[in-house]
């Protein structure tokens, strides 16, 4: 996974998220049809970009970083597909996510 989120830079204040995985069975084992599990909204930051650009072209410095939980949009964000990686991801812009979840 590392060598393959390493080929993507996110540029200015975009986030790439691993959404994290849905729940497929109960806690008694029976399995849960795709169309009744419940949309992901929570993930792990997986990269970020620099951030936003000022009008004297510093940047803004976006407020989460590498390893974070966060909370996401029911909607939005770019589905992203790597080659080296059967796994999903997706980017948001900063502004797009909803809060940090601290352990």
């Amino acid at each position: 996974m590392a060598n393959a989120v390493k080929t993507l830079i996110p540029l200015l204040d975009r986030v790439l998220i691993k959404r994290a995985e849905a729940i497929t069975r109960t806690a008694g084992g029976i399995v849960i049809p795709e169309k009744a599990q419940s949309k992901v909204l929570h993930g792990e930051v997986i990269a970020v970009g620099p951030g936003a650009r000022k009008e004297n072209g510093e940047f803004i410095p976006v407020l989460v970083k590498v390893g974070d939980k966060v909370l996401l949009p029911e909607y939005g964000g770019t589905k992203v597909s790597l080659d080296n990686d059967e796994k999903e991801y997706h980017l948001f812009r900063e502004s797009d996510i909803l809060a940090k979840i601290e352990n």
